[in-house]
């Protein structure tokens, strides 16, 4: 039987510097389909220094336009591609960012993969006009793509496009897994190391964890807090940590390898995440899976990936001091932490 040829829309690509869970979610994904048989392209935007096509673990990778004209030239490009096409085809959309209305112009089958929606957390990540225009765009979702078969990779963003308007039997709930030969424990015990991994964007809210940190750090001396990743909202982490007088205990690392990622997870004694919203939360189980518990916000997504006083512990969005306290808990009760580790 003919495999059919994949065509996924996606802004980013695994290469990207601005590539994130969506993009390790992708690749991990589309690899094994590749190495099934299936033709996979992936339309995806261009970056400084970046071939226009290459290929990554069996994927065709086409890039177009940059991450602002990705969403009028990438469309445009997969309608010239759809027109070559003869055997059997499918349109994948990959939903994390701005929809390509593909129901509007595709005549593939559509599936959409659904990582989370921003709603109103777009005018934290992004200027006013980039903001309303992504929250603008995500009302049309449930009519635009009311006949679109989804996968939602979690169930708060299942629930999030139930609550929307769309139906339930068109979403295929998968959660997102990861590779057990990568991500494993340690054998020594870690020194009093938190570490927050992963974009480094405004709604992720590390600014939530250096504030706690300098409670942490009172009760807790010999605690560091190293964050690692780029982003829009690094710059302005830096001049918080130097009005706290952390720059001694707040490290920033900036992009590293995979090797560098796992050495630094088992390294750590408790992973961080206080955003106010994720699609699921790939980096809490990457940690999980190296023997480190979490502390993160109750949120959508996260409240998923951590369960709580199981395998780490949730906190209230945005409140400081309940940060600070659950910090502290994981670094110096041995027997919490032993638990968690075990749980996670």
């Amino acid at each position: 039987m003919t495999r059919p040829h994949l065509l996924v829309l996606n802004e980013r690509d695994i290469d990207n510097p601005l590539a994130g869970g969506a993009e390790v979610h992708f690749i991990e994904i589309f690899s094994r389909l590749a190495a099934r048989g299936f033709r996979v392209t992936l339309i995806c935007a261009g970056f400084p220094g970046a071939d226009e096509r290459t290929t990554q673990r069996g994927v065709e990778i086409v890039r177009v336009g940059n991450r602002y004209t990705f969403y009028v030239r990438g469309p445009a490009l997969y309608r010239r591609l759809e027109r070559a096409i003869t055997g059997p085809a499918l349109l994948i959309e990959d939903l994390n960012k701005l929809p390509f209305c593909g129901p509007l112009y595709a005549r593939l089958p559509i599936l959409a993969i659904v990582h989370h929606l921003f709603g109103t957390t777009a005018f934290r990540q992004a200027n006013l006009p980039v903001a309303t225009v992504t929250y603008l765009s995500e009302l049309g979702i449930p009519a635009m793509y009311r006949r679109v078969p989804m996968v939602a990779v979690s169930p708060s963003t299942r629930d999030d496009l139930i609550a929307r308007g769309i139906a339930r039997d068109r979403i295929t709930m998968i959660p997102n897994g990861l590779d057990h030969a990568r991500y494993s424990p340690a054998g020594t015990p870690p020194a009093r190391m938190i570490l927050s991994l992963g974009r480094v964007e405004p709604y992720k809210r590390v600014d939530i964890a250096i504030s706690a940190m300098a409670k942490v750090v009172k009760a807790v001396p010999d605690a560091r807090f190293l964050i690692v990743g780029r982003g829009e909202a690094l710059a302005g982490l830096e001049l918080q940590v130097a009005r706290l007088g952390l720059t001694g205990v707040v490290q920033f690392r900036g992009f590293v390898s995979e090797e560098e990622k796992v050495d630094l997870y088992r390294g750590a004694r408790v992973f961080v995440n206080p955003s106010e919203k994720e699609g699921w939360g790939l980096t809490i189980l990457e940690a999980n899976a190296c023997g480190v518990p979490s502390v993160a916000s109750d949120v959508p997504g996260l409240r998923d990936s951590v369960r709580h006083e199981e395998t780490g512990i949730l906190v209230r969005h945005g409140d400081v001091d309940a940060c600070a306290a659950a910090l502290q808990r994981v670094l110096t009760d041995d027997a919490t932490w032993s638990r968690l580790r075990t749980g996670a």
